[in-house]
């Protein structure tokens, strides 16, 4: 009766190792999933901090997470502000009405009492089905966001509002090897700034939108993707179609401009001004950088003639 139990406790020890290591392999085979990446033109939502209108205070769900809701619905699309990965481009996205609560929340932001706090996903999500036992799932697969901080600039005054509607939006993809043009990527980081925010008052035009309550808010967006964390060092080297190299027909089209320009130049300062000297010099008899030489001399330049 001894020697069973021992047995069935062999069993049992066997039988949970077996368990155990299939486990590892599996967590192993996990881990060697895939995450998926974006493809160039894919859309990428852009989701932003909600703030309460009275504090500018962040408001959090049932869970005490931080609440985001979509950006603003643009006029032009009829949907949220959306990005497309690797693709630069500007564009126009009108938000149709600044209504009471939203003009409170921009002199927030103008006042850089509260940012304008959006995010992107860095990644597309995972398609992987949920465990049965309702467990969380594996940090790996969980969806990943980048901050992407609106400094959305202006003035503020009694009645209404100046707002800089011209903003640049910098994106920056992970660094890899990228084998074609137009290939796939993770993003690492972005930022987006107004220009010329003080423009409606040193001039000579004025580039930002008076704003009162009721009126649209036309934002102007000029996106631009690189495909390192790192700015480009040099200007016109291509590193990676639509994501950094910012080299363009005009400007191939202005450097050869440029080259034909100076040849030109050169041309006309060789012919017209070197070779005339050249050839009366030689008319002269000068054969040394003074030139001289004139008269019953030995021509060796210094016009020294012969003693009678």
């Amino acid at each position: 009766m001894g020697r069973t139990r021992s047995r069935w406790g062999t069993v049992i020890c066997v039988l949970g190792m077996v368990m155990a290591m299939l486990g590892l392999a599996n967590a192993e085979e996990h881990s060697k999933i895939p995450l998926p990446s974006y493809h160039y033109g894919a859309k990428i939502p852009v989701e932003c901090l909600n703030r309460s209108i009275e504090t500018g205070e962040h408001i959090s769900n049932e869970k005490n997470e931080l609440q985001y809701i979509p950006f603003s619905i643009c006029e032009e699309t009829g949907k949220p502000l959306e990005l497309a990965y690797g693709v630069e481009d500007d564009f126009n996205c009108t938000i149709p009405l600044i209504t009471d609560p939203f003009f409170h929340l921009l002199e927030f932001y103008i006042h850089n009492d509260a940012p304008l706090s959006c995010r992107i996903p860095s990644r597309p999500p995972a398609h992987i089905h949920p465990p049965h036992n309702n467990k969380p799932l594996p940090p790996e697969f969980r969806q990943e966001y980048v901050p992407l901080i609106f400094a959305l600039a202006g003035t503020l005054q009694l009645s209404h509002l100046h707002v800089s509607t011209h903003l640049n939006l910098l994106l920056h993809s992970t660094p890899k090897h990228h084998l074609h043009p137009h290939d796939s990527g993770v993003i690492d980081s972005g930022a987006a700034y107004s220009t010329s925010p003080l423009s409606h008052t040193t001039g000579p035009a004025a580039l930002t939108k008076k704003l009162v309550i009721g009126d649209p808010l036309p934002l102007q967006l000029s996106v631009r993707w690189f495909p390192t964390p790192h700015l480009p060092k040099t200007n016109g080297k291509v590193e990676w179609a639509g994501m950094g190299g910012h080299f363009y027909a005009s400007t191939f089209f202005y450097c050869v401009v440029s080259a034909g320009a100076g040849a030109v130049g050169m041309a006309v300062w060789a012919f017209g001004v070197v070779l005339p000297k050249r050839l009366r010099r030689r008319a002269l008899g000068g054969a040394t950088p003074l030139g001289y030489g004139v008269g019953g001399g030995v021509g060796n330049g210094w016009g020294m003639g012969k003693r009678d």
